[in-house]
């Protein structure tokens, strides 16, 4: 027999305690998924993470020292969309604690010393303005003047940052080039693709490494598949674009979990050792 009436509904309050699974609905202690890394401990997905938590699961406490932190973004074309380029800029700092997209220096990895840059998706999407442009290359100079391996996180699901035209796009040329000397001198470039990774980022750095490394279903690509399917009209198979899905077609070397990264990284910089190092 019907009640009659509606029942008021019922809303659950965690006060940030737990939190749902975005991948298998599941909730989870928030505590847990702290402990674990910010994984998921029922179904083992990799939450993304900001480049300080990044720096401190990977990095040996207290050893990892912060370059080029007097870089910041400027305003070129004045750009305005629903709000101005220097606001948003000026609220993903206040929101994020960093000055841009990206954090780079120098620290020790299982005691190998290593030049580490990491982008960060909280700050507009982790997209690739002339700032990360800017920091990849000074930090690609610095390993080379000192001999020391790179290792660059790639998360950006934004690509280029248009609010800066065309200064955006000439990014992905500066950092291959780059890059390029690295290679030449013979020093390891490793690139770990965190989810996401798009655009103009998946288009230059974040797959040019020697070693390509990507996390547990890890999402790169140069356009999502969503644009894909409706621009194609194609059915996309499952998985596409996901770590396991480009290991299988060569565009990654190994997927590595969060845990296991740091002993990973160590054991590619002890087996590709310089070979020399570019002459100045």
């Amino acid at each position: 027999m019907g009640l009659g009436f509606s029942l008021p509904k019922r809303h659950v309050k965690t006060d940030g305690v737990f939190t749902k699974c975005r991948s298998c609905d599941e909730m989870v202690r928030v505590k847990d998924i702290d402990d674990n890394l910010d994984v998921c401990p029922a179904c083992n997905f990799h939450f993304p993470i900001g480049a300080p938590r990044r720096i401190a699961i990977t990095c040996d406490e207290g050893s990892y020292q912060e370059l080029f932190p007097d870089v910041f973004p400027s305003d070129p074309l004045n750009f305005n969309a629903r709000k101005s380029y220097s606001e948003r800029l000026k609220q993903s700092q206040k929101s994020t604690g960093i000055a841009d997209a990206i954090v780079a220096g120098v620290g020790k990895i299982k005691g190998k010393e290593a030049a580490v840059a990491v982008t960060d998706h909280r700050f507009m999407m982790g997209s690739m303005g002339s700032v990360v442009g800017e920091k990849i290359a000074l930090l690609a100079e610095h390993a080379l003047d000192k001999g020391l391996p790179l290792i660059i996180f790639s998360g950006s699901g934004g690509g280029a940052r248009m609010d800066e035209g065309v200064i955006s796009l000439m990014q992905m040329a500066k950092t291959s080039a780059a890059l390029s000397k690295v290679h030449r001198a013979g020093l390891l470039y490793v690139s770990v693709i965190t989810d996401p990774t798009y655009g103009g980022v998946s288009a230059s750095f974040a797959t040019l490494g020697d070693v390509i490394l990507a996390e547990p279903r890890a999402r790169m690509g140069f356009t999502g598949p969503r644009v894909i399917q409706q621009t194609m009209r194609v059915d996309l198979p499952p998985g596409f674009q996901e770590a396991e899905f480009n290991l299988a077609h060569g565009q990654v070397d190994r997927i590595v979990s969060r845990k296991d990264m740091p002993e990973t990284l160590a054991s590619l910089i002890d087996f590709f050792k310089p070979r020399r190092v570019y002459g100045r």
